[in-house]
C-alpha cells in the first residue's frame, strides 16, 4: 500500500503525526508513505523509516513572490509532482486552508476531518472522506485516530512511538567537536509569551556549568541568535551557536545529556530523541500540545490565567508582552528538577 499524507507545517505538529505512521507500518506490514511538506522541514518525515519520499512547498515564498514562481514554473512542477503516483489513500493531517488547498489539487478522493473538526472552518470542504474526531485532547492522538480510520486499522492502545532511532539514522556529521557532557537550551520561541527571562536562562547555565556541564544555545535566525549571545555572555562554558540545518540541530539534541526547553517545535525534537526534557509552559496547554514520550516533563504555570494562549501577555503588569507567569518559574526549581532525571539515568 501506499499512501500520501499532506501535512505542511509546523515542526511539532508534524513530529506529532510520526506515532501514527509508526501505527500504521506495524499494522500494515510493506506500507509505505509519501509526505507532502514546507520545504524548510522536510527532514522531519524523512526521520521515519516508513516515509520513502517528500513533496516540497514554499508557500511564504509562493505567496509573496506568487508572479515570479509561475512564470518560473513552480506551480505546474508541484502539480506534476502531486500527480504523479496513484495512491492507495491521499490524507490531509493538517486540515487548514493551505493543505486544503494541495488537498484540492490532487486529482483524486482525499481523507480529511468533516465539518466543525478542522482547524480551518472551510477546510473540510476539499474531503471526499471525513472524520468527525474529537478536538478537545492531544494532537498526537487526534492524528493516530484519523489516519486508523482512513487506513482501516485498529487503534492500538500503546503509548505514542515515534518510530525514530537517532543512532540509526544517517545524521550529518556537525563540523564543530561537541563537548562530552553538555546540555541542550531550547530558548527561543515565536510567541513572546513563552519566552522565559534571559536573567533566568543565564541563572540556569550557571547552576548547569557548576556541575561540569557545558551548555549550548541553538538558534533558528539572527534574533534567536543575539538573544542567545545575551544568555552566554555571562558564562565561559555556555556557547551560543549559529543557524544550524534540521538534522544537524538533530545531531545535537540527540546527543545531549539533556535539554530546557520554552514551548517551541524543539522541545517535540527533544521528545523525538527521548532525551531528558524538562519543557516550560505558560501561555499554553501541555494537554493539547505538550511534549509526549519518554523522559519528558513539563514544569506549568499554576497562574489562574494560564493557558491565555496569547502571544503577548495581556496582564496589566506585563512589560513589553513579556510573560508575567513565566517568572515564578526560578532557575533552581527548573535546575533541581532536571537533575533529578539526569541522576536517574
Amino acid at each position: 500500500m501506499r499512501v500520501l499524507i499532506i501535512k505542511l507545517t509546523s515542526m511539532g505538529d508534524l513530529m506529532h503525526a510520526l506515532p501514527a505512521v509508526t501505527d500504521a507500518a506495524r499494522a500494515i506490514p510493506g506500507i509505505e508513505f509519501d509526505w507532502v511538506v514546507d520545504k524548510t522541514f522536510s527532514a522531519v518525515p524523512m526521520w521515519h523509516p516508513a516515509v520513502k519520499n517528500v513533496i516540497t512547498t514554499q508557500h511564504r515564498k509562493w505567496k509573496k513572490h506568487f508572479i515570479s514562481s509561475w512564470r518560473e514554473g513552480v506551480f505546474g512542477e508541484f502539480y506534476r509532482q502531486l500527480n504523479q503516483h496513484d495512491y492507495d489513500v491521499v490524507i490531509d493531517l493538517q486540515t487548514n486552508m493551505k493543505s486544503a488547498t494541495v488537498s484540492w489539487l490532487y486529482q483524486g478522493d482525499v481523507h480529511g476531518l468533516g465539518k466543525g473538526f478542522c482547524r480551518e472552518k472551510f477546510a473540510y470542504k476539499a474531503y471526499k472522506h471525513r472524520y468527525d474526531i474529537a478536538v478537545e485532547q492531544h494532537a498526537i492522538d487526534r492524528i493516530r485516530q484519523i489516519l486508523s480510520q482512513a487506513l482501516q486499522y485498529d487503534l492500538p492502545m500503546t503509548p505514542p512511538d515515534y518510530g525514530t532511532d537517532f543512532s540509526q539514522y544517517a545524521l550529518p556529521k556537525l563540523d564543530f567537536i561537541l563537548p562530552d557532557k553538555y546540555l541542550v537550551f531550547v530558548h527561543n520561541a515565536s510567541w513572546q509569551s513563552k519566552l522565559w527571562p534571559i536573567a533566568s536562562w543565564q541563572q540556569l547555565a550557571q547552576l548547569a556549568t557548576q556541575q561540569g556541564y557545558t551548555v549550548l544555545l541553538p538558534c533558528g535566525n539572527d534574533e534567536e541568535y543575539q538573544r542567545a549571545k545575551s544568555i552566554a555572555q555571562t558564562n565561559e562554558q555556555a556557547h551560543a551557536l549559529p543557524r544550524l540545518a534540521l538534522n544537524d540541530v538533530a545531531a545535537l539534541i540527540s546527543r545531549a545529556k539533556g535539554a530546557v526547553c520554552s514551548d517551541t517545535g524543539l522541545a517535540h525534537l527533544s521528545a523525538v530523541a527521548g532525551i531528558p526534557t524538562e519543557t516550560l509552559y505558560g501561555s499554553t496547554s501541555t494537554r493539547l500540545i505538550g511534549t509526549v514520550g519518554d523522559n519528558q516533563h513539563h514544569i506549568e504555570s499554576d497562574f489562574t490565567c494560564s493557558p491565555c494562549y496569547k502571544r503577548r501577555c495581556p496582564r496589566p503588569e506585563a512589560i513589553d508582552g513579556a510573560p508575567v507567569c513565566m517568572n515564578e518559574m526560578t532557575p533552581e526549581m527548573v535546575w533541581n528538577r532536571l537533575n533529578a532525571i539526569l541522576q536517574a539515568q
